[in-house]
């Protein structure tokens, strides 16, 4: 019996000591990802500013061709949005909050399940050879010290999405040629 209750004290140790830990751990996320287009911005924006368009090159859209999307707002532009219902890629919502067309769109995505929002930017810069598109997401995880762990590892799960998103759209665009 005093084996058991030590073992208990020591494995309630560790859960206290890993949630203390995840209390202090950064709570904001940041993942950034860019890639040269080789054409002018505005055969890009289109892309870009109309949600029905983002299954076309949206990796997440490709993992789950079952998802269910419903769209609402204006079809492209400031206040678009949809939400989608995916078994593999979860549940959540966009809205685009802000355009400055051929140059940036701001959006803001909510996982609700998760609790969870952020607010994404796609930028688009003329280079030497084309435009250069980079895709940021910033958020915040909150208090919960589960929450801050997942943060740590926001983008190594997410950047390579965005590099694959970018990778597709860049195909899209240039074979448009």
């Amino acid at each position: 019996m005093k084996l058991l209750k030590r073992f208990v004290l020591i494995v309630a140790g560790l859960v206290a000591l890993l949630l203390v830990i995840g209390l202090l751990l950064p709570s904001h996320f940041a993942i950034s990802r860019s890639l040269v287009i080789n054409a002018p911005a505005e055969r890009i924006f289109p892309h870009l500013d109309k949600p029905r368009a983002w299954k076309n090159w949206s990796v997440w859209n490709r993992r789950d061709p079952a998802m269910q999307i419903d769209y609402a707002g204006p079809d492209q532009g400031v206040d678009a949005a949809w939400r989608w219902q995916s078994a593999t890629e979860g549940n959540g919502n966009m809205t685009f909050t802000a355009v400055d067309a051929n140059k940036q769109l701001t959006y803001r995505l909510s996982f609700p399940d998760f609790g969870m929002s952020s607010t994404g930017v796609l930028r688009l810069e003329p280079t030497g050879t084309g435009t250069k598109v980079t895709w940021t997401n910033e958020g915040d995880m909150g208090n919960n010290p589960v929450n801050r762990y997942f943060g740590l590892f926001m983008d190594q799960m997410v950047g390579p999405d965005f590099e694959a998103g970018l990778s597709n759209l860049k195909e899209i665009v240039e074979k448009q040629g």
